[in-house]
């Protein structure tokens, strides 16, 4: 299985996509840091313009890196398994003496693993930015400095948020290869993040711990349909 998630990750050339991280990283953290310490969330009084319970920085960091890395994921998938069945290049590599449903699970862990790792070093990439910047002492941060990088909690939430994340995306590589659509993923992969992110009023989903746990074992089961059709690759 090694062997086939590291061909994958050559076949599909994925240093294009470490390069897409990067600067995605360097976006975010540029966003954040003028955010926290330029003053562009504050209100014209000098107070801080933030939704409710939002007065951390954490949460900032958490919503703009789960977006990026949901669409990316979704992208990833698209190019991966979804394009191959529409354009039926997939079909070469049904040809090897290798059982489909392992082929499309090398496929799909590689992305999986690629991007949860990604997610991972962004996240700790930024807060790092965030709380050096923080210590040198020249900037006030409009947001509440919440990170504790040598706190246990800490690294249980990250990877945590991480996994939750980056697994979403299977629902989305779901509904790509119902519609044969890359695109129709993507779509799927912002609606979700509208549903787990956002908010009406004062209500969101976001910090309801059953919902992404409900969520995230549907992703699973979900990907196990996706492997189990490989034979066909119709899931209708």
């Amino acid at each position: 299985m090694i062997k086939l998630i590291k061909l994958e990750w050559i076949k599909n050339n994925t240093r294009k996509y470490m390069i897409k991280a990067a600067l995605v990283t360097a976006i975010i953290c540029a966003f954040v840091l003028a955010l926290a310490f330029l003053g562009i969330a504050d209100d014209p009084d000098g107070t801080l313009d933030a939704a409710l319970g939002a007065e951390g920085i954490s949460l900032t960091v958490e919503m703009f890196s789960n977006m990026t890395y949901l669409l990316l994921t979704s992208s990833m998938f698209g190019s991966f398994i979804i394009n191959s069945y529409k354009n039926r290049t997939m079909e070469l590599m049904f040809i090897y003496p290798i059982r489909r449903q392992r082929v499309l699970a090398s496929q799909i862990l590689a992305v999986w693993l690629f991007c949860f790792s990604a997610l991972i070093l962004t996240k700790l990439l930024i807060y790092a930015a965030v709380v050096g910047v923080a210590k040198a002492g020249v900037w006030r941060s409009s947001f509440v400095i919440d990170i504790h990088l040598g706190s246990l909690s800490f690294w249980m939430i990250l990877v945590i948020r991480s996994f939750v994340t980056v697994s979403l995306g299977l629902i989305c590589l779901f509904v790509g290869m119902i519609r044969k659509s890359s695109k129709t993923a993507l779509i799927a992969a912002f609606l979700l993040f509208l549903i787990t992110q956002g908010n009406v009023g004062d209500f969101s989903m976001a910090g309801n711990k059953a919902f992404m746990l409900a969520l995230t074992v549907i992703s699973f089961v979900l990907a196990g349909v996706v492997i189990g059709r490989a034979e066909t690759g119709e899931l209708n």
